[in-house]
């Protein structure tokens, strides 16, 4: 017997295994980070955007914004793993849609892995994603819209524009194959909401007095609060979707920080400049332009590029909101296409220039000698927006044949819908 095949035994169990065979093997410390990860995401809805929309709402809608978003979670929940798991990640065709396969998670077991974690885990982080978009879409239209009609447009919205964007970006479908970075949420999330958001408000129309009388918040201590859990969850949200616990989610984690940071100051000197001073609703807003615009290139970018991002979205979050929506005039109540819709774009294109093959291989923005990745930034930002806004003007009169109109009635309006719908109320006024 030769010396090879009496030691080769041996040498197999010295030498490790490389990554290739290993890929399709569970990793606990992937799988308990991925755990993590969800939780963190799960608290941005019912607790961070409770809190940051709540507290931005007027006195007398307070509680009507923290029902329609818990709702939204809820119903998301739901949708998601009943079927808008497999449009968005089922096997694709057509690109444009995902398969039937994994109907109420057919065919899914505690077997099932998706990459190095268990695909029910995977399936709970991306639920988390679906359940905070279509909750995003109501900042625009708080204070009007009936809570029936919510229901119905959320329904409607996770399973027809959510899950198929997700599957053009995520699971496989075009966007993907065309070349499309999209780290965290820039197009899935981001401009997606922001968009329905526009539309949305625009259909419905303006709430009664605007323009005309002071709707000053109800509790900006709220908003702070809720924009430091944002902020908090975020961290999840971004270096979650790296789906692993490597050294790509620690960049991402750090580059999510940066641009928050750099994005509240920026914002808080904007407003300082133009109105004479840094108010605590600015400084949160700020945060959460930074956070948005870094979301699609978390991954894929560095420190200096986090800076610059951060500081574009502040600066230019604070325009849209201030400037931009003055002078075209339509109510946006929460600002959810300004800070959501405009930043996220900027966070698209930002990562069709910054992107680092250093941090993600293969991934190579116009400033590392790849301008077509720019190219495919656009397409993918117009291609978003022009499928979210026709499709959600379409949902929203099919929500109104179904529920004989989207807006309360006008004294409910006038009187508050915590009163006039849930017969509660979030303040005691003495």
């Amino acid at each position: 017997m030769s010396l090879f095949r009496l030691f080769a035994p041996l040498f197999f169990l010295l030498v490790p295994i490389p990554s290739a065979f290993a890929a399709n093997e569970l990793n606990s410390g992937d799988t308990a980070w991925m755990i993590v990860s969800t939780a963190l995401v799960m608290v941005m809805t019912p607790a961070g955007l409770a809190l940051f929309y709540g507290g931005m709402s007027r006195y007398k809608n307070h509680l009507n914004t923290y029902a329609m978003t818990f709702v939204s979670y809820c119903l998301g929940s739901l949708i998601w793993m009943m079927w808008g798991y497999t449009i968005a990640f089922g096997p694709s065709n057509s690109g444009l849609f995902g398969g039937m396969d994994h109907l109420f998670l057919n065919g899914i077991t505690v077997r099932s892995l998706s990459g190095t974690i268990p695909t029910f885990v995977f399936a709970l982080f991306q639920m988390t994603f679906a359940a905070i978009t279509v909750a995003l879409v109501l900042g625009s239209i708080v204070d009007r819209m009936k809570f029936s009609s919510w229901i119905v447009f959320t329904l409607l919205w996770v399973t027809f524009i959510y899950a198929p964007i997700a599957h053009w970006v995520w699971g496989g479908g075009w966007m993907s194959r065309l070349g499309a970075l999209d780290f965290a949420g820039g197009n899935v999330v981001h401009i997606n909401a922001g968009v329905a958001g526009l539309v949305l408000s625009l259909v419905v129309g303006k709430r009664i007095g605007y323009g005309k009388e002071a709707m000053f918040p109800s509790s900006i201590s709220l908003t702070a609060l809720g924009a430091a859990l944002l902020w908090f969850g975020w961290f999840g949200f971004n270096a979650g979707s790296q789906l692993a616990a490597d050294g790509i989610a620690g960049s991402a984690f750090l580059v999510t920080n940066t641009s928050a940071a750099v994005g509240a100051l920026a914002w808080m000197f904007s407003e300082w400049m133009v109105n004479g001073k840094p108010t605590v609703l600015g400084i949160a807003s700020g945060v959460v332009a930074g956070l948005v615009a870094i979301t699609p290139a978390a991954g894929f970018v560095n420190f200096p590029a986090a800076l610059i991002i951060g500081l574009v979205a502040g600066a230019f979050g604070f325009y849209s909101v201030a400037v931009l929506k003055q002078k075209i005039g339509y109510d946006d109540s929460l600002d959810a296409f300004g800070v959501h819709g405009m930043c996220g774009m900027w966070g698209a294109l930002a990562t069709g220039l910054f992107a680092n093959p250093a941090i993600t291989e293969g991934a190579s923005g116009l400033f590392y000698g790849n301008p077509k990745q720019l190219w495919i930034q656009i397409i993918s930002i117009v291609a978003t927006a022009a499928y979210t806004g026709i499709g959600t003007f379409i949902l929203i009169y099919v929500t109104k044949f179904l529920t004989g109109g989207l807006r309360v009635e006008e004294q409910n309006e006038i009187e508050g819908l915590d009163n006039a719908l849930h017969g509660e109320r979030a303040f005691e006024i003495r």
